[in-house]
């Protein structure tokens, strides 16, 4: 079966953030209260019960600020770093390039959370389990778009063939160019290719996205864990060396006791 892949083209959000609403409802996520963060955007990150949100980026142009919009999900990665580091084998790709992950074997552990580099996957307190976009596979499955797709009212949001999708994004990168935008692609090489292609109409990184994401095998993600437990091994051994023995003066040698 042929690869599919999400298609955004940030030129069309509106930021009315209604993939947010749909995603959550055909979901069953819980609605997460919080608090004024001095943004529109909310809320201020993904997580375990929020699998896709809505960006607000402030640029300047010509002294003037303007609004940035960019959805943000998992991005559904070839070179997948959360399917990488799961020891539990909870997170498996597709036949369509999707990176699905079973809830009933995850165990918890959280390291696709931190492996992700996108913090595209969040953990929920509620299930104790992490949690992602799926990219709608039951829906796919019986022949439905995906909800954020559905619910898009500016068409900024499609889904279809990746092949398809990165012709009709050169093609809409070539429309903007020759009106004067500095457009780009993201995603087509990213990771080995992204079955999420974003058409920008500024630099990645004012998009809030990694330039040169990269890739957390086990191996290295074994080394992180190492090198943290290290360091707190070396922050905790001088305290530890104080307090292990109250009355003794720790000017003492080992050999004769005398100072």
């Amino acid at each position: 079966m042929a690869e599919l892949a999400k298609f955004i083209d940030v030129t069309k959000c509106t930021g009315c953030r209604g993939c947010q609403v749909a995603c959550k409802q055909w979901n069953g996520l819980e609605a997460i209260k919080t608090t004024f963060s001095g943004s529109y955007e909310n809320p201020p990150t993904m997580g375990g019960e929020t699998w896709t949100k809505v960006r607000f980026f402030e640029a300047e142009d010509n002294g003037k600020v303007r609004f940035l919009f960019r959805k943000t999900q998992c991005m559904h990665c070839t070179e997948a770093s959360c399917a990488a580091v799961c020891a539990a084998g909870a997170i498996k790709k597709d036949d369509k390039g999707m990176v699905v992950l079973d809830q009933n074997k995850c165990v918890g552990c959280k390291n696709c959370v931190l492996a992700c580099p996108f913090g595209a996957v969040g953990f929920s307190e509620k299930t104790g389990t992490s949690g992602k976009c799926r990219m709608c596979v039951d829906r796919i499955d019986n022949g439905m778009e995906p909800a954020c797709v559905k619910t898009c009212p500016t068409g900024a949001v499609q889904m279809g063939d990746r092949e398809q999708i990165l012709k009709q994004a050169k093609e809409r990168i070539d429309f903007l160019k020759s009106s004067g935008v500095n457009a780009q692609i993201y995603g087509e090489n990213e990771l080995g290719g992204l079955h999420v292609i974003y058409v920008l109409d500024d630099k990645p990184e004012v998009y809030g996205l990694p330039v040169n994401p990269q890739v957390a095998t086990a191996n290295l993600f074994g080394s992180w864990v190492s090198a943290l437990v290290g360091a707190g091994v070396m922050l905790i051994a001088p305290f530890w060396l104080m307090f292990k023995d109250p009355g003794k003066d720790v000017s003492e040698t080992h050999d004769t006791g005398v100072k």
